[in-house]
């Protein structure tokens, strides 16, 4: 007879065990659970305020960096430029040279200008600009779409003036792929007759 009833006590263990589990994971969770924040002591309330009005005495702090000071990206081709706007006496700065020493080309030197000198502020902003990719073209236009689009934000009244030179349209022109079987996009090999 023991060895039948042993079966039978393997049997109702095993049917015991998750109940008993669950029973044991209830009473942990339930040992566990926080407190609610409002059983909280008094002493505890009074040094939270305290920060508080600490914060509030605090005399705020005054920027020595001028208030305009705008920054936007401008793209042509393969460059992309971020040029700064700080209100100033006019000087062009490009990756850390003058506008003379980076551009050579004086038709360059007009384009980076060229949305300052419409609007009549080229001696009031001093422009910072870092550009990388394309050539000196690319580069200049990109330049002068930020500074543009720095100019749009300043004042919304310089928008008609810019729009109507169309100096804040992105120039979407790139250069055309070389197809295979053609010398570059386009040029194909001379045609022969015989």
């Amino acid at each position: 007879m023991t060895e039948k009833s042993k079966p039978t006590e393997k049997k109702e263990a095993a049917k015991r065990t998750p109940h008993s589990k669950k029973k044991d994971t209830e009473v942990k969770e339930k040992t566990h659970q926080r407190k609610p924040p409002a059983a909280k002591s008094s002493a505890s309330k009074e040094t939270s305020v305290k920060p508080v009005s600490v914060k509030t005495e605090r005399p705020k702090k005054t920027s020595k960096k001028p208030e305009t000071r705008i920054m936007f990206t401008g793209r042509r081709k393969e460059s992309v430029s971020r040029t700064k706007l700080v209100k100033g006496t006019g000087e062009v700065t490009i990756n850390g040279k003058k506008l003379t020493e980076y551009f050579k080309r004086s038709v360059d030197q007009y384009k980076v200008k060229q949305p300052l000198v419409l609007l009549g502020l080229e001696k009031d902003f001093d422009i910072h600009a870092n550009v990388y990719g394309g050539g000196t073209t690319g580069q200049s236009e990109a330049i002068r779409l930020s500074i543009s689009r720095s100019l749009q934000k300043i004042n919304p009244e310089y928008h008609k003036k810019l729009k109507e030179y169309s100096l804040l349209t992105r120039d979407s022109r790139m250069v055309e792929r070389k197809k295979y079987g053609l010398h570059k996009a386009r040029r194909a090999s001379q045609f022969s007759k015989r």
